[in-house]
């Protein structure tokens, strides 16, 4: 037992403090102190790190991950409450439905071309089959690339602009469909705020399971604004280009769509640069979403930007906006598209305003006048051609129809067609001298007097003493009664100074005063509409073709146009002849030069044309007889080009004795056969009274008289000088 040794104890397993086995744990061999350290450290560091690096990325993706889901779910709690709050202020989805665009009214020659569009829009709708196909791939290319896969809002076209915006720092893009735009334009007001942009999305939702595709474009394209006062792409095309959508090229179609970012500001009518410029870019758009080929790229970047500095420009808008005041009484409101048919003659029309435009920009400044007007008519009536003024884009004042003016001397024929009508034929006989009428002392322009002259002579030479004689004889209310029954509706001053023009009388009523001469005797109301249809073609309106009034009795049409036949062919109005026509008409010209007119006829055309200036201003001694005439010839030449001749109607055969009424003989008789001088005692006559209270006046043989009619020798007697029997016109004639 001595030699046993005593058994060891047992250790339990443990760590100490310092994290080590202790030394009789260990069964095998221990390494070097220092490099054990050495291992353990690194290793233990190295494990720490590699768990702390996978914790910290998982660990943040979770935080993300759960945050984000968080803040999405909130997010669209939010939207969604947004959505619903803006939404309840809008009336409900099942009583929407698209507002009916503003009616046009499309304004057609006799001819069915084009005058004007008038109407909100500007234009007419065009179907998306009918327009240019360039101008749906502008729109769609720069405006909204993903139009045909959205459901009516973007959302990638929202972040794409919300990312530009703030790497800008300002607005740069829109993130707005043109679903959504339609939607503004047809529901909403034009506001910017975040209820505008909510009940946006939720129309235009509605709008795309509503509508096709094609529908919502064809909608847009026809109501959106394009700068300029033009809405829809009719409007547009015809305010830029002068053409109809259907006939849009390219160019003009990169253009248009380039409008729509900035239509004001674009407009090619104030900033063609910009205009051009934006152009381009739509252009790359296109290309770079395969609507066009290179080729047509390269072709479309080499034409120039149009610049519509005028659109408004030309004559024919003086009869549209014309026929916008009639319309309403002859249809009522305009609730529908509509078709107006009119009388004018747009070749006329143009002609006669590139007339008025070229004189005064050639003689304007050296006769000091500022604006002119024409007015030209058939014998039914019906308006040719209507000229308001030189240029509509700067004055839309119809001066042919608004503006009330002296007509003048014009006005006399009216006095001597009543003159006429009391029992006086072309051949009577006035002695021209010095006449008062009350304190009214007139004289004739040149302040010369002539003695006895023919009525016929008179009028030819715009004698103002013969036309107070005439107003004399007749009596005011007489030759009012004329003028009126032969349509001057303007009021007219009851006072003997109406025979020199002296009441004021629009060119329109005028002219038409003197289509009885021209047409036989029959008034001529004028007009310009003949029938309103709408677009379906449903008439709402045709003029009745029904007979005129006759007013002017044939014997006497004859007995004018004779007279004043000679005011163009010996008198005032020698300017005014025109090739191979007989040309009956009359100059006017009003005190101090304020006012020079011409108006005229042949059996096809009755014209008005007057020059002046808005202020009355007077001109640098222009009469009727000048550019006014000119005018009248230029403009009927052209209108009488290829139409047949004809002969002015009426007849009229010279009286075999044409008498000088007169008074008792009195003292002084021998006084009245010398030339008179102008401070001899004047004809004195009160209105109604007949000039046969003449003054010292007798019979006087006409083959002694100047300017009296000379019969010819043996005239009324037959080859044995017997008395000729009267045949029926001379019985009818009074002869």
């Amino acid at each position: 037992m001595t030699g046993r040794r005593p058994p060891r104890p047992r250790i339990e397993p443990g760590f100490e403090d310092t994290g080590r086995p202790n030394a009789a744990e260990r069964t095998v061999a221990t390494p070097c102190p220092s490099r054990s350290r050495r291992q353990g450290k690194s290793g233990k560091s190295g494990a720490r790190r590699r768990g702390a690096r996978k914790g910290g990325l998982s660990g943040l993706l979770r935080f993300a991950t759960y945050w984000t889901l968080v803040i999405g779910i909130w997010g669209f709690i939010g939207v969604a409450g947004m959505f619903v709050w803006y939404g309840a202020k809008l009336p409900q989805s099942s009583s929407w439905q698209i507002p009916d665009r503003p009616p046009n009214v499309r304004i057609v020659s006799v001819e069915g071309e084009l005058i004007a569009n008038r109407g909100l829009t500007g234009g007419q709708t065009v179907s998306l089959d009918e327009m240019s196909p360039y101008i749906p791939m502008a729109v769609i290319a720069i405006e909204d690339r993903r139009f045909h896969s959205h459901f009516g809002i973007d959302p990638l076209g929202i972040a794409r602009a919300m990312a530009s915006n703030l790497m800008a720092g300002h607005l740069v893009q829109g993130g707005s469909t043109l679903t959504q735009q339609l939607a503004k334009n047809l529901f909403l007001e034009p506001r910017r705020d975040l209820e505008r942009k909510v009940q946006e999305a939720i129309i235009a939702v509605w709008l795309e399971q509503k509508y096709t595709k094609d529908e919502i474009l064809e909608l847009y394209l026809n109501r959106v604004y394009f700068g300029s006062g033009a809405y829809g792409v009719d409007a547009a095309a015809r305010r830029y280009f002068n053409k109809s959508a259907r006939d849009v090229n390219l160019a003009e179609a990169a253009l248009l769509a380039g409008l729509l970012k900035a239509p004001s500001t674009l407009s090619p009518a104030r900033n063609p640069k910009g205009a051009e410029e934006r152009a381009q870019v739509v252009l790359g758009a296109m290309q770079r979403a395969g609507f066009v080929s290179d080729r047509e790229m390269a072709t479309a970047l080499s034409m120039e930007a149009k610049k519509a500095k005028h659109y408004w420009s030309g004559s024919q808008h003086y009869v549209a906006d014309l026929i916008m005041k009639q319309l309403p009484d002859l249809i009522g409101e305009v609730r529908h598209d509509l078709v107006v048919d009119t009388t004018v003659d747009l070749d006329l029309q143009k002609r006669a305003g590139a007339l008025i435009r070229s004189r005064i920009e050639e003689k304007g400044k050296q006769l000091n006048l500022s604006q002119g007007a024409l007015v030209s008519i058939d014998g039914t009536g019906a308006v040719r051609a209507m000229v308001g003024g030189v240029e509509y884009a700067d004055s839309q004042f119809n001066r042919a129809v608004d503006a009330r003016r002296q007509p003048g001397s014009a006005f006399k024929p009216l006095v001597y067609l009543a003159a006429m009508e009391s029992g006086l034929n072309p051949d009577s006989v006035r002695v021209d001298r010095p006449v008062a009428i009350g304190a009214w002392k007139p004289e004739n322009y040149d302040r010369k007097y002539r003695g006895p002259v023919t009525l016929s002579e008179a009028l030819s030479l715009s004698l103002n003493t013969i036309a107070a004689q005439m107003i004399a004889e007749a009596g005011t209310k007489t030759v009012i009664q004329a003028a009126e029954r032969l349509g001057i509706h303007s009021k007219l001053a009851r006072n003997a100074s109406i025979a020199l023009g002296t009441s004021e009388v629009s060119l329109l009523e005028l002219t038409a005063a003197y289509a009885p001469f021209a047409n036989g005797g029959y008034l001529a109301e004028p007009f310009l509409i003949k029938r309103v249809t709408t677009q379906e073609g449903k008439v709402l309106y045709e003029r009745n073709s029904s007979a005129a009034a006759q007013v002017v009795d044939p014997v006497i049409v004859g007995m004018m146009n004779q007279m004043l036949q000679r005011v163009v062919e010996e008198g005032t109005g020698k300017a005014a002849r025109i090739r191979g026509w007989q040309v009956a008409g009359k100059t006017g010209t009003t005190q101090n030069f304020r006012d020079a007119l011409f108006v005229g006829y042949t059996a096809n055309l009755i014209t008005g044309v007057w020059y002046g200036n808005d202020d009355g201003e007077p001109s640098k001694k222009v009469t009727g007889g000048g550019l006014p005439a000119q005018t009248f010839a230029a403009f009927m030449n052209d209108a009488h080009e290829g139409v047949p001749v004809a002969e002015l109607p009426g007849f009229y055969l010279p009286k075999t004795v044409a008498v000088i009424p007169t008074p008792r003989p009195g003292r002084g008789i021998g006084s009245l056969l010398r030339p008179r001088q102008q401070t001899e005692t004047p004809i004195v006559a009160s209105e109604g009274n007949a000039q046969s209270a003449v003054n010292d006046q007798v019979r006087k043989p006409l083959s002694s008289m100047e300017g009296g009619p000379r019969p010819g020798a043996g005239l009324g007697t037959n080859a044995n000088g017997q008395k000729k029997r009267k045949n029926l016109i001379e019985l009818l004639l009074g002869g």
